[in-house]
């Protein structure tokens, strides 16, 4: 089973970093404001969290998890994020910019932690998912919308797409 020491620095640092833009990717595809917002940013806590405590949760997810402990782990984290959106002029940006890197982490994890990449990718995925449903989308004060938008659903699926997975 794959941890840290599995692949270099700059690498790991890409695999944490995934961890947030998956939910970033969503929440861009479809920007709802400060509550809604908040909503998503705990969406995408709470799956961290619950894979802490799931004794099922893939290896690799649970190292990352642990990581995210960490003062270096979030430092790491929010450093790399800072990089990664630099220059990021619209919530587009920020959409192609997290795609980008899920599929540089899905080749990585498909090179370096075959056995653990499905169940990675598929934490990843459920991750989105988790953030798209966590507010809805339009209406009036949370009245009315839908619970996931039209951007947010082509956005799942090109974050399957980047992770080479099924939707």
């Amino acid at each position: 089973m794959a941890n840290k020491q599995n692949f270099k620095p700059e690498e790991w640092t890409k695999i944490l970093e995934s961890t947030m833009l998956a939910g970033m990717a969503v929440s861009a595809a479809e920007p709802n404001g400060l509550l809604g917002g908040l909503k998503e940013a705990v969406a995408s806590s709470s799956t961290l969290a619950k894979a802490k405590s799931d004794p099922g949760a893939n290896e690799l997810v649970k190292a990352v998890v642990s990581d995210f402990e960490t003062k270096e782990g979030r430092a790491a984290v929010q450093e790399a994020l800072r990089q990664q959106l630099a220059g990021a002029k619209t919530p587009g940006d920020v959409v192609q910019r997290s795609l980008a890197n899920l599929k540089e982490v899905s080749a990585i994890l498909n090179a370096k932690a075959p056995q653990d990449a499905a169940g990675f990718k598929a934490w990843l995925q459920t991750m989105s998912k988790n953030v798209a449903e966590a507010s809805s989308e339009g209406g009036f004060l949370g009245i009315g919308g839908v619970q996931v938008s039209d951007a947010e659903k082509a956005t799942l699926a090109d974050i399957s797409k980047a992770l080479g997975t099924s939707a």
